[in-house]
């Protein structure tokens, strides 16, 4: 099976093997520079060489592999007052651009928001954008709707 033949799959990953969340983490170590050798890395998330270079180039983290610049978010809210305006400050610390935002009108004490935005400028991971936002008090679900060129 040549490269273009074979099929790449979206996995949480709680149900990946260890060995497999753990060669993601040796790869962002050495990335970010925490580690200087495979070696080192492989040593501090406790796993074998073999098996770092058994999956090396077969699992990656979603936001590596997500090239395109812009990304669409559904937004769950609960509706108080600048609840919109910290979202937005969070997206804009994060350094991406918006697009486009509608909302809905807050029904039962509950909006909904989607936002397009351009993640070229991004000063850290999709991932850890995510994690940001989900951790504000007001936020109970967000969606990624999708990615674009």
């Amino acid at each position: 099976m040549n490269k273009i033949d074979k099929k790449f799959y979206l996995v949480r990953e709680d149900v990946l093997p260890e060995a497999m969340q753990k060669t993601i983490e040796a790869k962002e170590l050495l990335d970010r520079g925490k580690a200087e050798s495979v070696l080192e890395a492989v040593q501090q998330v406790d796993i074998s060489r073999s098996a770092f270079y058994k999956y090396r180039d077969t699992v990656f983290p979603f936001h590596t592999i997500v090239k395109e610049r812009i990304i669409s978010l559904f937004f769950y809210l609960e509706d108080r007052s600048g609840t919109l305006s910290n979202l937005l400050a969070i997206v804009a610390g994060a350094g991406c651009n918006v697009l486009t935002i509608h909302q809905t009108i807050p029904l039962q004490g509950r909006a909904n928001v989607t936002l397009s935005l351009n993640t070229d400028g991004m000063n850290q991971s999709i991932d850890e954008l995510l994690s940001s936002l989900r951790k504000l008090e007001f936020v109970e679900k967000i969606e990624v709707l999708g990615t674009g060129a």
